[in-house]
């Protein structure tokens, strides 16, 4: 059997951080995040990072560990926060996995191996250099010759994911599609008692949201997004891209209001809360906590008790 974890996770602004915190606090446990933005350091506010007050002591993994101007990728993710969780339950304690990056938390689970990148950057500029002067649609057909699986669920226009299968087979042999297969008859790394946390009405969650953002503001928002710019984070970097940092980004260079940018940020904010609720919704092994009109984390608390109980963690 894969060792046990329990996992904390929902839409933004549902209190996830709090849950798992408190119930790391009474069954020594520690936080690993699960959060695609809060592996960034010096981006604080915007990713709603926890605060020393708000982790209570308990030590908290995956935040912090790469600079807003390098790649990440959720291979890496895997990869480090594995390590973490291997980490913790060799001493111990309980992992709890706190955070809404569905993606991130299933391939951490899964234990899904991904295909080995290329060091080949002259490969790279070949199949760059070959899409440019022949088209992409040409090294579709090249891929569809060897790897036709993996050439149907691509577009004809998707020139990244087109080259990066050609570079899997080209260096490894093995096609893109052979290698996902395996990784899905591969068994769990972990088994999760995941717990999902939600408001019953989405007007109570849009509201939440709206009061995350205005929060941020107040907290200093524009100004963390004034300070990157200045360390001289590019605006059109990875990590830049994210919901509020991007729109403040346009406020700082004078494209947009504060007013327009703070309604984008929470119109966006609301969409991003939308498909991460898409995402979860097709889990059937959840269990959904759903809030009134405010968080009820006394409640909360003892209801988790009782299902990490029954799925064996205590």
């Amino acid at each position: 059997m894969p060792p046990k974890v329990l996992a904390i996770t929902g839409p933004t602004a549902t209190g996830k951080t709090r849950l798992g915190v408190a119930l790391a606090k009474a069954y020594n446990g520690e936080v690993v995040s699960v959060d695609s933005m809060q592996v960034y350091r010096q981006m604080d506010i915007g990713t709603a990072k926890p605060t020393p007050s708000e982790m209570q002591g308990i030590p908290h993994h995956m935040i912090d560990v790469v600079d807003p101007w390098e790649g990440y990728s959720v291979a890496l993710y895997a990869e480090q926060a594995s390590a973490c969780v291997d980490d913790i339950l060799a001493r111990g304690k309980l992992p709890v996995l706190v955070g809404g990056t569905g993606l991130y938390l299933d391939s951490l689970l899964s234990g899904r191996q991904f295909a080995p990148r290329t060091e080949d950057a002259s490969l790279r500029a070949q199949l760059e250099q070959r899409a440019a002067a022949e088209g992409t649609p040409v090294l579709l057909e090249e891929l569809a010759r060897v790897d036709p699986e993996t050439a149907n669920r691509l577009h004809p226009n998707d020139q990244k994911r087109i080259i990066r299968a050609l570079e899997v087979f080209s260096l490894t042999g093995t096609t893109l599609s052979s290698h996902n297969e395996k990784t899905r008859q591969a068994p769990p790394r972990y088994a999760a008692c995941t717990i999902a946390l939600s408001f019953s009405d989405r007007a109570d969650l849009r509201a939440r949201i709206d009061e995350r953002v205005d929060e941020m503001v107040s907290l200093g928002l524009v100004e963390e997004v004034s300070r990157l710019l200045l360390m001289g984070v590019s605006p059109h970097c990875t990590a830049m891209q994210a919901i509020g940092y991007k729109e403040f980004c346009s406020v700082q260079t004078g494209v947009q209001s504060l007013e327009d940018a703070i309604s984008q940020v929470k119109l966006r904010s609301g969409q991003y809360a939308k498909r991460q609720l898409t995402w979860l919704r097709r889990k059937a092994d959840l269990h959904w906590i759903l809030w009134g009109s405010r968080p009820d984390f006394e409640k909360a608390f003892h209801v988790s008790t009782q299902l990490m109980k029954e799925f064996g963690l205590l």
